[in-house]
């Protein structure tokens, strides 16, 4: 069993590249909910994404290398990763907008 199961965490992740008009937004809830992470995601202005995952650290480790790659028409050019304490403010996964 790995040491990180059951404790929690918080990222912060911000990608560039092609990664807006090719469902990154939806996917990432769909794998979010799935894995039991909550938080949110959105585009940004800019024409990058921006998401934070809180949860498992296992869970939300998931996450992140799932969104350095994103869905299938996404090409991810770079990204930006920040790692915190959870807040406890997200009761599940939501797209915003």
């Amino acid at each position: 069993m790995s040491r990180n199961v059951g404790r929690a965490t918080r990222a912060y992740v911000r990608v560039f590249g092609r990664v807006q008009g090719v469902l990154f937004r939806r996917n990432t809830a769909v794998v979010a909910r799935k894995l039991g992470v909550s938080g949110y995601v959105r585009n940004m202005d800019d024409g990058s994404v921006e998401a934070v995952y809180e949860g498992d650290r296992r869970a939300v480790e998931d996450m992140v290398e799932w969104t350095k790659k994103g869905p299938v028409h996404a090409r991810v050019e770079s990204y930006r990763l920040r790692w915190g304490e959870p807040t406890g403010e997200f009761s599940g996964f939501f797209v915003r907008y």
